[in-house]
């Protein structure tokens, strides 16, 4: 076959450093989303949907056949974090956490998916990150250690 071809889509999921509130302000939390999604597409990864609150984001995207996931995650935060401390004097302190998780969506499941992380607001009024993030682990069969999860 003379043709590449890939339907990959990937839930990614991090959080600010110690999950400090620094998207708190609607606008801020709105431009950087726009801004996470514009940072995927440029890496030929297009998201279907940016989200998130205060403390964390979910990008769900269509992988593109020639990143890895960490080098896709890696950039979105460095241009990011650097993005958003100029634009903002007083996110002098932004910082992501070390880490993130990701997980693999069917296409069965992109509306779903897509639902959840546009109902992230909502969601949250009741669940904290650690819960959700929690529960994503364990839907996906992830183990992991705690102490190393919270950074």
């Amino acid at each position: 076959m003379p043709q590449s071809l890939s339907a990959v889509y990937l839930h990614l999921v991090f959080s600010t450093k110690d999950r400090q509130p620094f998207l708190q302000a609607p606008e801020v939390r709105q431009e950087m989303h726009a801004y996470l999604g514009g940072v995927s597409k440029s890496l030929d990864c297009p998201p279907v949907i940016v989200g998130g609150v205060e403390d964390h984001v979910h990008l769900l995207c269509r992988m593109a056949r020639s990143v890895t996931q960490s080098d896709w995650v890696k950039e979105i935060k460095r241009v990011s974090s650097i993005w958003i401390k100029r634009r903002n004097p007083a996110l002098a302190a932004f910082a992501w956490q070390a880490g993130f998780g990701v997980f693999s969506v069917s296409t069965s499941a992109l509306e779903r998916t897509s639902h959840y992380i546009a109902s992230q607001e909502e969601h949250h009024k009741q669940r904290t990150f650690q819960d959700e993030y929690r529960t994503l682990l364990q839907k996906y069969g992830v183990a992991a250690d705690e102490r190393y999860v919270w950074d």
